[in-house]
């Protein structure tokens, strides 16, 4: 056999065993195919079984897409790579039944097969857990067009942003990017290196500081995202240090901060109580820790609560306050520019 890649002869018995049982079986059912009339009847001990993982999904898209359309096909697999996690429930469970004495005899029972394949014994119902959980690692976090951000209070900041926007008839985010946190910028590298391999748009937007420059040059220069795919909320706040919330006009974020943490009298947060809380920062999340480390019988300031509270009280965003104009022209930039981004 010559591998036109190497542009080397290699003899078929020198081949993996995974490939030589792929390419044996295709001479096989294609033979087979011939010789039979009609349709053929398909049983399958193990197929791929020396195949590596992503070349047994390859397989079993194989299966799915050239034999099963035309043939009537059944095999058997214990290999989580072999399941079609799309189509879970056309999978059936095959188990060896031992029925238990009241005298703690073990008895067998027989062969049975399974329509209800979640609710077998957990030793039977293992390679289908095993593939529906690969499946959600692949789908439930990351989505074909994917944006990281740093943490889950950034999405809901920016889902509720996007949600104001459309409902003006403006510019919110593109429904098909699915917003995923990733921890900063020091975890996006290994989460794309994790993800990237699957086809996926993906994209960063990430908070910026001062120390944070090293990282972001490093992250750009390793192409691990395409060009011009990073960006830092520094670049929609004209600051040259910026997080999520410094979208927000100061008057704003102090109403989003008041409603959350209910401060009132002399603990109600406005912007010069904001601004003065901490004067060496201009992001205002640090300001508002800075602010609450000096209250009595208030909970602690965190990230999250404040945009959980904005979303479930978007009423706040509504109205033409300069303070909303202001916020949701901010957002609306970013948003351009990352639909921008976004892959046809």
């Amino acid at each position: 056999m010559y591998n036109q890649l190497h542009r080397a002869d290699t003899s078929f018995s020198e081949r993996s065993a995974g490939f030589t049982w792929f390419f044996s079986f295709l001479i096989k059912f294609d033979r087979v195919k011939k010789e039979a009339k009609g349709k053929v009847l398909l049983l399958l001990d193990e197929p791929g079984l020396t195949l590596h993982g992503l070349a047994q999904a390859d397989l079993l898209r194989y299966f799915s897409e050239k034999l099963s359309p035309y043939h009537q096909m059944i095999y058997s697999t214990h290999s989580p790579f072999m399941v079609p996690h799309e189509n879970l429930m056309a999978s059936r469970i095959v188990q060896d039944l031992v029925k238990v004495g009241d005298n703690g005899r073990r008895t067998p029972t027989g062969t049975q097969v399974r329509e209800d394949v979640l609710n077998a014994d957990r030793d039977s119902v293992f390679p289908l857990q095993g593939a529906l959980g690969y499946s959600l690692t692949q789908t439930l976090f990351v989505g074909k067009h994917t944006i990281l951000v740093e943490g889950p209070g950034d999405i809901l900041y920016l889902r509720a942003l996007s949600a104001e926007l459309a409902r003006r008839s403006r510019t919110g985010l593109d429904p098909s990017w699915v917003l995923c946190p990733a921890g900063g910028i020091d975890k996006i590298h290994s989460f794309v290196s994790l993800f990237g391999g699957n086809n996926l748009d993906v994209i960063a937007l990430s908070d910026y500081t001062k120390k944070d420059r090293n990282k972001l040059d490093a992250l750009k220069r390793s192409h691990i995202i395409k060009a011009g795919g990073v960006l830092t909320m520094a670049d929609f706040t004209a600051q040259e240090e910026a997080d999520v919330e410094d979208l927000f006009d100061a008057q704003l974020f102090c109403s989003i901060i008041n409603g959350t943490y209910q401060l009132s009298g002399g603990n109600e947060l406005d912007p010069a109580k904001l601004k003065a809380a901490d004067e060496s920062t201009e992001r205002q999340v640090k300001k508002a820790e800075a602010y609450f480390r000096v209250l009595h019988g208030v909970p602690e300031f965190d990230h999250f609560t404040p945009s959980a509270w904005l979303l479930a009280n978007p009423g706040v965003l509504s109205g033409d306050a300069p303070e909303v104009a202001s916020t949701l022209g901010r957002a609306e930039t970013l948003f351009k520019a990352l639909n921008a981004l976004r892959k046809s």
